[in-house]
């Protein structure tokens, strides 16, 4: 079955929700040198702004866990976006670390929950079968904030000043949040449940599928957050990279990633999410013995950027399809909640490691990116196995379901006995 204007519609408004959040946590990074310098944070400290991000989204998404399958969907989107708005407009007037840090913090606490919502609408409203497609779809929005935002936020940060793109997204995301509130339709089909799900509290996190869905989140998430909040330093100050160049090698790659999505959502419906993640894996490791463990990288700038935006395109969409399937529909917010509190966690507890591990050398140069490599490798060799195990044990739950749904319509026709 095809998807319907309906679903398409919430697809695209989900997609647009997330370009702007997406966009307000990966424009940090880049422009991190840009910011760090105005501000006087040293360079190896940058990993304590996307982790004070990550942190507080974290503590978000385990407080929203208990409250946020109790509201229409909708509506709790409505108040995320209006936080997270006014929160980026916030770090434009930063006046130094401190301050940044807490606009940061007042970012994830809203942010993390908007993340939250917007799968659980998509799983909501489009069936599992479809479900890799549609993945695929919203996680675009990471696509098009590379290709269009974070190219276009180093071009306003010349012109105008590292504020400048905070305040430009916030005006965005004010537009976005808008439309999305008045075209998304009301999403309360979950709240007929509200009150069984309410009784189970959180009774799926004693599911093996559950515990193991959230160990592949937590260390696909530390694997790659270990290295992205130093990934523009790196590029520049190890690899050799011109600030000029920057902007445009974040568009090619994230042209690449909107590429590539397109293909994995279709292999993940059609060869599964396991086997999926291990070609990602394999690109990662290669990426990572190549350029981040040599003293100097192997492959030059762009080399080393594509296979690192090409492993991520691959593993992310993989991890994030097959953990939508894990929950009851009643209990998505809630899962994708905790889950949302797991993946800023993990991603904080790697930025933050990637600090402690790292040192600034001559001229802004890391020191010590081995270090951070071998963490990431062994954390990344998870996803996979974790993957394995997660998906059987999501299809025989989804046979008994089938098989149930079958049962009480049949009771219901009159073709069987209560």
């Amino acid at each position: 079955m095809k998807p319907g204007g309906r679903e398409r519609t919430i697809l695209l408004l989900v997609a647009a929700v997330q370009f702007v959040n997406v966009l307000d946590f990966v424009m940090v990074v880049p422009l991190g040198p840009d910011f760090a310098s105005a501000l006087g944070i040293p360079m190896n400290h940058l990993g304590l702004v996307t982790g004070s991000y990550t942190l507080a989204a974290a503590a978000a998404g385990a407080a929203g866990s208990g409250f946020l399958d109790r509201f229409d969907r909708r509506s709790a989107l409505a108040v995320s976006m209006t936080g997270l708005v006014l929160a980026t407009a916030a770090a434009g007037l930063a006046t130094g670390l401190w301050t940044l840090l807490a606009a940061r913090v007042a970012a994830g606490l809203f942010g993390g929950p908007a993340t939250s919502l917007s799968f659980a609408i998509v799983a909501d409203t489009v069936p599992a079968e479809r479900r890799g497609r549609a993945m695929g779809v919203v996680m675009g929005a990471f696509s098009v904030a590379t290709v269009v935002g974070v190219p276009a936020g180093l071009w306003l940060a010349q012109a105008g000043g590292w504020r400048t793109p905070f305040l430009a997204v916030a005006g965005l995301g004010m537009v976005v949040a808008a439309g999305a509130i008045v075209l998304m339709p009301p999403m309360r089909a979950h709240l007929a449940h509200a009150r069984a799900a309410a009784a189970r509290g959180y009774a799926f996190l004693r599911e093996p599928a559950a515990l193991l869905s959230l160990s592949a989140t937590a260390t696909t998430m530390a694997a790659t957050f270990a290295l992205v909040p130093n990934l523009a330093a790196f590029l520049q100050f190890n690899a050799g990279l011109s600030r000029d160049r920057l902007g445009f090698l974040y568009m090619a790659g994230g042209v690449l990633s909107f590429a590539v999505l397109r293909v994995v959502g279709r292999a993940i419906d059609r060869f599964g999410a396991p086997r999926t993640a291990v070609v990602g894996t394999v690109v990662m490791l290669v990426n990572l013995g190549l350029d981040f463990v040599p003293v100097e990288p192997l492959l030059p700038a762009w080399a080393l950027f594509v296979l690192f935006i090409l492993a991520n395109s691959i593993r992310n969409p993989s991890l994030s399809a097959l953990a939508s399937r894990v929950p009851r529909s009643d209990e998505r917010a809630r899962f994708q909640s905790i889950q949302s509190a797991v993946q800023h966690l993990a991603s904080a507890g790697g930025a933050l490691l990637s600090s402690l591990l790292l040192a600034t050398g001559e001229g802004g140069r890391l020191v010590g990116m081995w270090r951070v490599a071998i963490f990431s490798a062994v954390m990344a060799l998870g996803l996979p196995i974790l993957l394995a195990a997660v998906q059987p044990r999501v299809l025989r739950r989804e046979g008994a379901e089938r098989r149930e749904e079958a049962r009480e319509e049949a009771i219901a026709l009159g073709a069987v006995e209560p």
